[in-house]
C-alpha cells in the first residue's frame, strides 16, 4: 500500500491557515533613511554630519527629490552604522506576537478517525506554524490504514498512555511507553499502532510550514 495520505485534521488546519502572501510594494528609500535617522534620535544636521553629506543633500534623499550616487549610499550607511543592503531591508516587524491559547483538559475539538481519534489543541489561534493535538490511538494493525500517512514537514510524538508502535517505512518499528518521544520527517510514510489493552493517548506536535 503506497498511497499518499494527509490525516483530515492536518488537511483542514492548513487550508484554514491564511498562506497568501502580502503584496510586495517597493522600498521608499527616503522613508527607509528617515525612519533610521529618527530611531537614532538624530536631526538632519547630525545625521548629515555622520555621514559626511550636506544637510540639504540628505534632505533631498529623504524627500525623494534625488537618486543618491553610490558614493552617497556608502557615506550613508556608514553613519548610520549599517551596511548598504540594509537601507534596501525593510524593517523587521516585532517578533513578540503576545499570542497565547489555553485549551483546558477535554475542551479540544474532536475530530475521529477509524485509526485515530484527535483532539485539537490551541484551536483559537488561527495562522499557527505548529499543530498540536492529543490522540488517542485505536488502531491495533498496519493493515488497518489506507495505506502511509504522509505530509509536508516535521513531527514529535510524545507517549502519554499505554504502548504504541511507531512504523515507518524507512526504519524497524519502535515500540513506545509512557515519556518516550519520537521526532521525525513526517514526509516520511508513518503509521501509529497501539499495542496495550487500552487504546494508547499521544501528544503530537506536526509542523505546518
Amino acid at each position: 500500500m503506497e498511497e499518499d495520505h494527509t490525516p483530515s485534521l492536518i488537511r483542514l488546519a492548513r487550508e484554514g491557515a491564511d498562506t497568501a502572501p502580502e503584496e510586495a510594494r517597493p522600498l521608499d528609500l527616503g522613508l527607509r533613511v528617515r525612519d533610521l535617522r529618527k530611531a537614532r534620535g538624530w536631526t538632519l544636521e547630525q545625521a548629515a554630519t555622520h555621514a559626511g553629506l550636506a544637510r540639504s543633500t540628505l534632505s533631498k534623499i529623504e524627500n525623494g527629490q534625488m537618486s543618491p550616487t553610490y558614493d552617497a549610499l556608502k557615506k550613508l550607511a556608514v553613519g548610520l552604522e549599517i551596511s548598504v543592503p540594509q537601507l534596501f531591508t525593510p524593517p523587521q516587524k516585532a517578533q513578540i506576537s503576545g499570542r497565547m491559547a489555553v485549551t483546558r483538559a477535554g475542551e479540544g475539538t474532536a475530530h475521529p478517525t477509524t485509526t485515530y481519534e484527535h483532539e485539537m489543541l490551541a484551536g483559537a489561534l488561527t495562522k499557527k506554524s505548529m499543530l498540536p493535538y492529543r490522540a488517542t490511538i485505536r488502531a491495533r494493525a498496519f493493515e488497518e490504514f489506507d495505506g502511509w500517512v504522509r505530509h509536508d514537514g516535521e513531527e514529535f510524538l510524545y507517549v502519554l498512555t499505554g504502548v504504541i508502535k511507531l512504523i515507518t517505512e524507512f526504519y524497524e518499528p519502535v515500540e513506545m511507553r509512557r515519556g518516550d518521544s519520537a521526532y521525525y520527517d513526517a514526509s516520511m510514510g508513518h503509521n501509529v499502532i497501539s499495542v496495550s489493552d487500552d487504546d494508547a493517548t499521544i501528544l503530537w506536535v506536526t509542523s505546518l510550514s
